[in-house]
């Protein structure tokens, strides 16, 4: 327990010089070969380019449960058949004319979980993981949860997820969704950095909901006032923020950024496990799990 509080605040501490040297040196995309994970990858293509960054394009090899009961003569038989099917996969892959001119290195790693990516991002002094996603919703969603959700909320690094079509031209105007707290500075500040890489500008939006504290006009500007004051030392952007009311925060995010001209959603997330993600979930992940708009979270 203790080696794992050290190596996620090795990472977070790292990962934080990183991005305030407004650098993005590498990025990964996690690939499974279906086309919601091209979408990813030819996304970071695009942006590798603006950047000048380099791709980690990283496979799981594929295993199961079964496995347990199997021969270690069998289980090498099959390891060897998936790593060579993976290798064959990425040739094809690889080959893609939205490639030509980036530097992309292909991975295939031994774990099977897409929550060892934050393990594969220390390692690999990533900066950044942009990742496609079909979102589940239900049973499915509660019980088991998306490659997505499991990324998001162990990754110590920034997560791009992208919904349907890649990204191919600039991100424009994003929306920070927050409530002003001290713990959304840091995030704030990370996403302002990376974002100004690509040319977008960051508008604050803080969700009113039936069950929220009410404040008044003048309780809203100090606690904007309060909250710019720490995160940028300026009050530039005190113009740029707006509380909207909704039923639910998420709700409220999302109708905000499809009916204001958004082009992406940003968020901080705390990475909540065990029976606290079971009861009261996590906002940020539903986001990210329901959104037709590409979503970017940063780890408080």
């Amino acid at each position: 327990m203790t080696y794992i509080i050290f190596k996620n605040i090795f990472c977070y501490y790292f990962y934080g010089i990183i991005l305030n040297l407004n650098t993005m040196k590498k990025i990964i995309v996690p690939i499974d070969f279906s086309e919601y994970s091209e979408y990813a990858l030819q996304t970071a293509s695009f942006i590798a380019k603006k950047i000048n960054a380099k791709i980690l394009a990283v496979h799981m090899l594929e295993g199961s449960d079964s496995n347990l009961t199997k021969s270690s003569y069998t289980k090498n038989k099959e390891k060897f058949f998936y790593l060579k099917l993976a290798e064959k996969k990425f040739k094809s892959l690889l080959d893609k004319d939205y490639l030509k001119g980036v530097k992309v290195k292909p991975m295939i790693a031994n774990q099977k979980d897409f929550k060892d990516l934050s393990d594969i991002g220390c390692k690999e002094h990533a900066d950044l993981i942009i990742m496609g996603s079909q979102g589940v919703f239900g049973f499915k969603e509660l019980f088991v949860g998306s490659n997505t959700e499991k990324v998001v909320r162990n990754a110590q690094i920034p997560v791009l997820v992208i919904k349907g079509a890649p990204v191919t031209s600039s991100f424009k105007a994003a929306v920070f969704a927050c409530d002003f707290s001290d713990e959304d500075i840091a995030p704030y500040r990370k996403a302002k950095n990376l974002l100004n890489l690509l040319g977008c500008k960051i508008q604050l939006l803080y969700v009113e909901t039936p069950s929220s504290k009410f404040m008044s006009n003048k309780e809203r500007q100090d606690k904007v006032v309060r909250f710019l004051t720490k995160a940028d030392n300026s009050l530039e952007n005190l113009n740029e923020v707006t509380f909207f009311p909704e039923y639910s925060i998420e709700e409220g995010i999302l109708d905000f950024a499809n009916t204001h001209g958004k082009d992406l959603i940003v968020m901080a997330t705390r990475g909540t496990h065990g029976i606290h993600h079971f009861i009261y979930g996590s906002i940020s992940e539903d986001v990210a799990n329901h959104a037709n708009l590409p979503v970017m979270t940063f780890r408080i």
